[in-house]
């Protein structure tokens, strides 16, 4: 008892990223499922740049202007 695994530390770390990301990209107007993305090593920094300069689908809908 009390002792963490490595396959457990991993998905306590997984849902520690995955759970905020899933949010932001909710908020943003995207699919939460692309924060699954950032389980895979080279997608997952390819997608936290997507999110960066995407065109947020939730400020087209408000028709406010992309912040620089």
């Amino acid at each position: 008892m009390g002792h963490v695994g490595f396959p457990e530390l991993i998905a306590i770390m997984a849902i520690l990223v995955i759970v905020p990301f899933w949010k932001i990209f909710v908020k943003a107007g995207f699919p939460g499922w692309l924060s699954l993305v950032l389980l895979i090593p080279v997608f997952g920094v390819l997608i936290i740049y997507y999110l960066a300069f995407a065109k947020w689908p939730i400020l087209r809908e408000t028709g406010h202007q992309r912040m620089h």
